[in-house]
């Protein structure tokens, strides 16, 4: 009788783990930049400031047929903001939006995804942004995923969300100026 519950236990768990051992992990291609965090923010209500963050690194795990057990993790260098104006981006910088001295880093660590489409989903987690934790939500788009010219694996999606700054504790420059938009784009080698 032992010996069946035993044998039924790591029968058990062998399934399990071949079920679970699907989803594959990436770290996301920053090295070779194939992946970008781009925002833009209203200016005075005529046009749109747009940049990006330079420094950022993050992985994720995906699998093509459970894509609702898919994880994202990421961490943004808030100074490595970039608007290809320096003095702007030392006054986004500076205590009167960001604070990079005193709220050094961003973070997105995501908490479920939910397919909405045959390849697009909405991908919800807590964001770290200016001291303050909320949850946001992306809608992401699946682009693709297969081997590359160098031996390796890839997949690469793309997500948007817009952030009300508010919620993190950060003035807008102007009152058409409270929203940033966030347009995310996400390269990452599968992890061997």
């Amino acid at each position: 009788m032992l010996k069946k519950t035993l044998a039924a236990l790591a029968i058990g768990s062998a399934l399990l783990s071949a079920g679970t051992a699907m989803a594959a992990d990436y770290k996301i291609d920053k090295e070779g930049q194939h992946a970008f965090i781009d925002w833009k923010i209203s200016h005075l209500g005529y046009s749109f400031v747009h940049g990006t963050f330079k420094d950022w690194d993050g992985t994720f795990s995906w699998d093509s047929a459970k894509p609702e057990d898919s994880k994202i993790s990421v961490d943004v260098k808030t100074a490595s903001l970039w608007s290809n104006h320096a003095e702007r981006d030392k006054h986004v910088a500076s205590k009167d939006f960001l604070d990079v001295a005193k709220f050094a880093d961003a973070k997105f660590v995501s908490t479920s995804v939910k397919s909405t489409g045959a390849k697009t989903a909405d991908v919800t987690g807590d964001l770290t942004l200016h001291g303050v934790t909320k949850p946001v939500t992306f809608k992401a788009t699946f682009n693709g995923e297969g081997k590359d010219p160098w031996g390796g694996e890839r997949a690469g999606f793309n997500a948007t969300t817009t952030l009300q700054l508010n919620d993190f504790g950060i003035k807008g420059p102007g009152p058409a100026a409270q929203t940033a938009d966030l347009d995310i784009s996400l390269e990452g080698v599968k992890v061997k």
